[in-house]
């Protein structure tokens, strides 16, 4: 279960945010949570998180290690603050920075490079949805993306479906369409890495995960977990999503 927190929370808040979060999250099992802040945050979580069981990842990188690359933060900086996860390609990285499927490899690679899980973001907008095309863009996110790295690589990467017309609107895929999404995608990972690979790879619905909704997509045999955005902001409602 993991959580973005996209631009919100300053370090104040993310103290207050942890110090509710945490008991309420301590008898959590067969579960790994992940909260992924802002990068001015990130200090703050850490402290907040150790010992704790939860990870903390960043919502970006760069793949450089380093060098004059202003306003950028690289996988070696989000390693050595204590960091354990990257969210790449997230749909508003997309659409609002111009992310490619190369730029997504480059990412993951560094990523992977410096000991980081990347959780890799791919969905269909909405008028991709209405044009009968969600798994022609799922299979070209997949085949420029993921397709590309080297088995060992991809084993160490999760996947989150995001249907983009289903982020922060109050719209949820139904159980059942968000299964015939990631039931395709595990389809495009058999074909690629094998069926070991397949059933091994978590793969993570997002897209207005609320309390009230998790239990019925997470009974779906291929959904294995959620990357909540809003409901990830208030301790009680993301503790709720953790222990469905």
């Amino acid at each position: 279960m993991a959580g973005n927190w996209k631009m919100y929370k300053t370090p104040a808040d993310t103290h207050a945010f942890f110090e509710a979060f945490k008991p309420l999250v301590a008898d959590a099992k067969n579960v790994d949570i992940v909260l992924c802040p802002p990068f001015a945050d990130l200090h703050a979580a850490i402290t907040e998180t150790a010992n704790s069981g939860i990870a903390v990842g960043a919502q970006n990188l760069y793949w450089g290690k380093e060098g004059a690359v202003t306003g950028e933060v690289s996988g070696h900086m989000l390693q050595a603050i204590g960091c354990q996860y990257v969210i790449i390609a997230h749909s508003e990285r997309r659409q609002y920075f111009g992310e490619s499927e190369p730029d997504v490899v480059r990412k993951i690679e560094a990523a992977l490079e410096y000991g980081l899980t990347p959780i890799v973001c791919v969905g269909e907008r909405l008028e991709e949805r209405e044009e009968g095309r969600t798994e022609e863009v799922l299979a070209t996110m997949f085949d420029g993306g993921l397709a590309p790295l080297a088995a060992e690589q991809f084993a160490k990467v999760v996947i989150a479906y995001e249907p983009v017309w289903a982020i922060g609107t109050g719209k949820t895929a139904t159980p059942e369409i968000a299964e015939a999404a990631h039931r395709f995608i595990r389809g495009k990972v058999a074909e690629k890495f094998g069926a070991d690979a397949a059933a091994a790879v978590r793969i993570l619905y997002g897209g207005s995960v609320k309390p009230d909704n998790v239990t019925k997509l997470m009974s779906e045999e291929d959904i294995d977990g959620a990357l909540v955005g809003g409901a990830s902001l208030d301790p009680k409602s993301f503790a709720a999503i953790v222990n469905f």
